[in-house]
């Protein structure tokens, strides 16, 4: 009888630096694929969707559809893994990434890229919180932090690599942009068998498994009807219409519902009684903040390039370096200070200030504004980013114990997620009125009437095939719309920054799990 408490501690018993390297590597590899996937379409997206005939709202869908399928797949899979197995999870998803990645590759339109493009999502938003959630179950908080400077590397490797990546492909005659998506194959395929020789972890079981698929499915209705309004609003419909009113009514009855049954069932995929306490809450909701202002101002630095500055896929994938180069050097460095210091609000509060100083400079570029001046403002965003972002992730893993570290971490990247997947839609629609506002201005002053054949080549991202008076007033517009989004971007950053300034400073325990309830225990013994 006796026996059987002396179990767990043996289970806990920390690896050692070798041991969690080895399994690191399959890890990392498995963070590249789903980083890289993002990235290297992000600069080809514009010759994509201009190859495909689409248009800026199918250009942002392309974007969302991806990110609302991760955001609201990301709570199941980081529940699954408190439940299951996580080294198969892993394994499945390598699988849905693959299989989804070719489909994207031999899309024939736009509306068929949408639908593969959130498939795919499925898989990015398993192989992003499911790496994040064996790297917790590996690691105490505390040296968490040396290592998330090797998973700052290697996502900073990705990032960098996959802009120039993807330029170069889509600039190559013999490859072509589908490429963009086939590539992702051969490292799914090397990072499962990684991960079949390197990452051994118990298998957790529960008894009485209960999944809540009915708040996911709420969840993901909810946001996903609200971001259909936000798409179409002001353009097909007025802000003060019918459709309004079903739209945003309907999601917001949706969410609230979500909430409710959040509340009341065993396994919520968002567990509201880890967001409520102050420390989650604020980091969480700084985590969504960064998120809108990083995704959504991001995503369209591509095409601002491209379309706004008239520069090809590949140079614009090397104008993008500033800012990977940024998270690249502050993920690393401010990994290991936190390690050496146990603390991780310092650095998450420069990493914000840093993000806004950025954004506000990205806020005053239109199309013919300095390209050092851009570069400086970029590398500003990505030291902010890679400061701030995966600490936030930290300070919530250090407040949970081992048991929730699964919940935990799946609520902190559904709302960061959550706040990318608003912050694209968003801001893709205030570009996409910004630009068509811009444009008809620019026909009317070139005396080209608006209207017809004019029209409909405004609203194309195919620029080669544009005659040149429209090509170069199409430049313009979109040059000059990109700064309004950075500003939006801006001022959600301020919102990061003030819930950041309100988090309790707090050292990163030693521990793998929380040491509360050991001290419980003795006292009861001794007793």
């Amino acid at each position: 009888m006796s026996a059987q408490p002396a179990a767990p501690p043996a289970a806990a018993e920390p690896m050692t630096h070798r041991q969690i390297l080895e399994a690191l590597s399959g890890l990392l590899l498995v963070l590249f694929v789903a980083m890289l996937s993002g990235t290297i379409v992000s600069v080809a997206l514009p010759q994509i969707i201009g190859a495909l005939d689409g248009t800026q709202s199918q250009y942002t869908w392309v974007v969302t559809a991806s990110l609302l399928a991760s955001t609201a797949s990301t709570p199941i899979w980081g529940k699954l893994a408190d439940l299951f197995n996580k080294k198969l999870l892993l394994q499945i998803a390598i699988v849905i990434f693959m299989l989804s990645s070719l489909a994207c590759g031999f899309a024939q339109n736009t509306g068929q890229l949408i639908a593969f493009r959130a498939l795919q999502g499925l898989g990015m938003g398993a192989l992003q919180i499911l790496a994040q959630v064996v790297i917790a179950a590996m690691i105490s908080p505390k040296e968490r932090g040396r290592y998330n400077g090797y998973l700052g590397a290697v996502m900073a490797v990705a990032t960098v690599g996959g802009p120039l990546l993807g330029g170069l492909i889509a600039d190559t005659s013999w490859l072509g942009w589908r490429w963009c998506f086939f590539i992702a194959v051969p490292f799914t395929i090397a990072a499962f068998a990684l991960l079949a020789k390197t990452l051994h972890i118990p298998t957790v079981r529960r008894a009485n498994v209960s999944i809540d698929y009915w708040g996911a499915t709420l969840i993901a209705a909810g946001v996903s009807i609200l971001l259909i309004w936000v798409t179409f609003v002001g353009n097909d419909f007025d802000w003060l219409s019918w459709q309004t009113a079903a739209l945003a009514g309907g999601g917001v009855v949706l969410l609230a519902l979500a909430t409710w049954v959040e509340s009341i069932v065993k396994e919520p995929v968002v567990p509201l009684h880890v967001i409520r306490r102050r420390t989650p809450a604020l980091a969480i909701l700084a985590s969504l903040a960064v998120g809108m202002a990083m995704f959504g101002g991001s995503v369209f630095l591509g095409q601002y390039f491209q379309i706004g500055r008239g520069f090809s896929p590949t140079e614009a994938g090397l104008l993008t370096i500033p800012m990977m180069a940024g998270v690249l050097l502050s993920s690393t460095i401010s990994g290991r200070m936190v390690s050496n210091t146990g603390k991780t609000k310092p650095y998450i509060l420069v990493g914000l200030v840093v993000l806004l100083a950025g954004f506000g400079g990205l806020a005053t570029i239109d199309h013919q504004t300095s390209l050092v001046l851009i570069s400086l403002y970029m590398l500003a965003v990505g030291i902010g980013v890679g400061m701030s972002m995966q600490n936030l992730v930290l300070v919530i893993q250090n407040t949970v114990p081992l048991s929730e570290i699964g919940a935990a971490s799946g609520a902190v990247t559904f709302f960061r997620s959550l706040g990318g997947t608003v912050g694209v839609s968003v801001l893709g629609a205030v570009l996409a009125n910004q630009v068509a506002t811009s444009i008809t201005e620019g026909l009317a002053k070139a005396g080209i009437p608006v209207g017809g054949d004019a029209a409909a080549a405004g609203g194309s991202l195919n620029i080669a095939a544009l005659p040149e008076p429209i090509k170069e007033i199409v430049r313009a517009a979109y040059g000059d719309a990109t700064g309004h989004i950075f500003l939006i971007s801006a001022a959600i950053a301020v919102v990061g920054l003030i819930a950041a300034a309100f988090l309790k400073p707090a050292k990163l325990r030693d521990s793998l799990d929380l040491p509360a309830p050991a001290p419980k225990e003795e006292a009861v013994t001794g007793a």
